[in-house]
């Protein structure tokens, strides 16, 4: 969409700049091109972006109403930005669009350990307020693996899930309440600071996963629980995925509850090492990580290294200590980093799969590889059936780069045949809004596009993402 006024004159640029520096102080207004196409994208692969017409950085929930008053006013689109970490283009640019980033709104505003919730700006960076909260005695479970970088607007923006998801859950589970700032600058807040509340619709939860196409979350509140133990961890390596993901179902039937159940691949395995001289086994086909947070944490390692020896586990070996055990929690973060140094560029995948299904997924996902002759790593929460397949390719190479494309969507194709889902924590954005459609069926999508009128009647939040 482009900047025009009512009249249809072209090129408002002018008057927008002018309007928006009436409610923001010109440090928190970025204008000039060459620094404006620099926030234009995140970090996902084959995602279209449009040229911005400015920058906002509000640091108040009233700088926040201005834009999106002015915005509504003149009929310009609005993207909402956290960190630009996602995966899936929801942060992109449209032409003539403001960008309406939140990173400067990173204010923890309260911790309270009786309540244990923590209310926080869409600013806040993860890790940071994960630390801040354990200083307490407290915990926030979502960690994405860039939980160094993202925020947690963002966070809720895609619904983020992490390492821990299979015992914690994921971003949407944590959300209690929020502050929202409308299309037209209304300020509707939502949920609640209570242990539990049923009253009215939930709004909140219609909120995470949004992708900011609904309004812009300007101030959560957040659950937290008591501070776990350490983490005690072991690494299984495996002949084979399907004989990983054996092990991974025999844990989930036997009723244990680790805090973490990861798997790599032998090309991911390897890829870590070379990055990162983690010394992890290069022969192993599959290497399984699991870990407990539990006073009992040995108990249960040794529970689930017996379970990986009777799928065929060719050697568990479990951490002698804390410090062992985050080094190895370590290597697994560092995955989709190490795949994305093999190739020039890559496409990374998001498919979540019923757990019973999860060997299927990973074979038919090797067999796509082969038949497209391209570098597939995977990595994946295999404890929630959430993998990650990484499409390395060169896109200097157009042949290489149309086979990128293919099998990426022959992927989702086989997620969506094992009856899993196109993204279990990286949204749809740009990437993935065609697959939408097909995952949800047209009666799906005539109500997701209902709620969208709703609360955006004109079309200015986020348009082009998710359908």
């Amino acid at each position: 969409m482009d900047v025009k006024d009512d009249t249809g004159e072209d090129d408002l640029l002018p008057r927008l700049h002018a309007s928006l520096l009436e409610g923001l102080p010109a440090e928190a207004l970025l204008t000039d091109p060459g620094v404006t196409t620099s926030y234009a994208t995140d970090m996902a692969a084959f995602c279209a972006a449009g040229t911005p017409a400015a920058v906002a950085l509000p640091r108040t929930v009233e700088q926040v109403q201005h834009v999106m008053r002015t915005a509504t006013a003149l009929r310009v689109p609005v993207v909402p930005q956290g960190a630009r970490t996602g995966l899936s283009g929801a942060a992109n640019a449209s032409d003539g669009c403001i960008l309406l980033s939140l990173v400067k709104m990173d204010r923890i505003l309260e911790i309270n350990t009786v309540d244990r919730i923590a209310v926080v700006e869409p600013g806040v960076v993860n890790a940071v307020l994960s630390r801040a909260v354990a200083d307490q005695g407290l915990f926030y479970p979502p960690d994405p693996s860039s939980w160094e970088q993202c925020t947690i607007g963002g966070n809720i923006g895609t619904a983020s899930g992490g390492l821990c998801c299979v015992k914690y859950g994921v971003t949407a589970e944590y959300v209690l309440g929020l502050d929202v700032v409308l299309a037209d600058g209304r300020l509707l807040r939502t949920g609640r600071r209570t242990a539990k509340g049923v009253a009215g619709y939930d709004l909140t939860r219609l909120f995470v996963g949004s992708e900011g196409s609904l309004g812009v979350v300007v101030r959560a509140v957040l659950a937290l629980r008591p501070a776990p133990p350490r983490r005690l961890a072991l690494a299984a390596e495996f002949p084979s995925a399907a004989a990983a993901c054996a092990a991974v179902c025999a844990v989930m039937e036997a009723g244990l509850t680790p805090s973490l159940l990861e798997l790599m691949d032998r090309t991911t395995v390897r890829a870590v090492n070379a990055l990162g001289k983690m010394g992890l086994p290069e022969t192993t086909e599959a290497l399984l990580l699991a870990a407990f947070d539990t006073p009992d944490a040995p108990e249960g390692l040794a529970a689930v290294g017996e379970l990986c020896r009777a799928a065929g586990a060719t050697a568990v070996v479990p951490a002698e200590d804390e410090a062992e055990s985050e080094l190895l929690l370590q290597a697994r973060r560092m995955s989709l980093t190490a795949l994305d140094a093999l190739r020039p560029a890559t496409m990374i995948d998001d498919v979540c799969v019923p757990r019973s299904r999860l060997a299927e997924m990973l074979d038919g996902t090797a067999a796509i590889a082969r038949a497209y002759d391209l570098l597939i790593g995977v990595c994946a929460h295999a404890g929630d059936g959430n993998t990650h397949p990484v499409v390395c390719f060169d896109p200097a190479d157009e042949d290489e780069t149309r086979r990128a494309r293919e099998s990426f969507d022959e992927i989702m194709a086989l997620g969506l045949a094992l009856g899993g889902t196109i993204t279990g924590e990286h949204g749809v954005g740009v990437l993935k809004k065609e697959w939408l459609a097909r995952e949800l069926g047209p009666v799906g999508m005539e109500m997701q596009r209902a709620v969208k009128q709703a609360f955006d009647p004109l079309g200015l939040l986020n348009p082009g993402k998710l359908f």
